[in-house]
């Protein structure tokens, strides 16, 4: 049984950081949830788990390629949760080419532009994919989509879209896919409501998230076909930043259909 100390947990635990994930194009899923869509998805390349989490996720354990069990100890040296559950995979990584994804003419898309906070990131991620979305973009020095907290925050769906890391300038490309972009702002010219009465959200649409703290960077702004802000009627300051790409991603799902 693994220990913290045997070389295949040693490193395991170096894909904590994102330059050894980079380097070696994988990463951690933790938990079944996210270790059964990683398998799904057929990019499990080991399941590392406690005996009890082996056997209490037995359907996982005989659909992994490679099964390693380790102590409870081991375990927890690979998770970042207080309360593990059991089992991490060892996963390759899944992003593809910018060119790859809008090839396949994506009706939605979500571009997070050098959004830092994970938790953000991947909530958006799990939204995109609920809403329909083809394709997440994480543009310019934006988190890391393999992040152990986006990836748990993803809850499973960052194997279910065409997940992109691309640089900041990504908008011609967009536009010269088809996609009018829209740029979210607290101060936008249009708002939701207004584009969704007016039918313009039916046509193929990537939205542009940015920073909670900074919002958008202005060249970002500037160049896309709208800025679009969600409209507060409350007495609210503002919306978190998840909770406004579900508004705008779910009115562009709803005019789509």
């Amino acid at each position: 049984m693994f220990t913290p100390r045997t070389p295949r947990i040693v490193a395991a635990r170096r894909l904590q950081r994102r330059r050894d994930r980079d380097q070696a194009r994988r990463f951690l899923a933790e938990g079944p949830q996210a270790v059964r869509e990683a398998l799904a998805a057929g990019v499990v390349l080991e399941l590392f788990g406690t005996p009890a989490g082996l056997e209490r996720h037995a359907d996982l354990t005989a659909q992994a390629p490679e099964v390693s069990p380790v102590t409870e100890e081991a375990l927890e040296a690979l998770t970042e949760t207080v309360h593990p559950q059991g089992l991490v995979a060892l996963c390759e990584q899944v992003d593809v080419p910018i060119g790859e994804a809008l090839a396949k003419q994506p009706q939605l898309v979500a571009v997070v532009a050098e959004i830092r906070d994970p938790g953000n990131a991947g909530t958006i991620l799990r939204t995109a994919d609920a809403a329909g979305a083809s394709a997440v973009i994480f543009a310019g020095d934006a988190v890391d989509p393999y992040n152990g907290k986006c990836v748990r925050a993803s809850a499973g769906s960052l194997f279910h879209v065409d997940v992109v890391r691309a640089p900041l300038d990504v908008l011609d490309l967009l536009q010269a896919s088809g996609l009018q972009v829209l740029a979210t702002s607290g101060t936008g010219d249009d708002d939701v409501d207004s584009l969704l009465d007016g039918g313009l959200l039916g046509a193929p649409t990537a939205w542009l998230f940015g920073s909670e703290a900074h919002g958008l960077p202005a060249e970002l702004l500037q160049a896309a076909d709208r800025r679009v802000r969600v409209p507060i009627y409350g007495g609210a300051e503002s919306l978190n930043l998840a909770a406004a790409a579900a508004v705008c991603l779910y009115a562009s799902a709803r005019a789509q259909r």
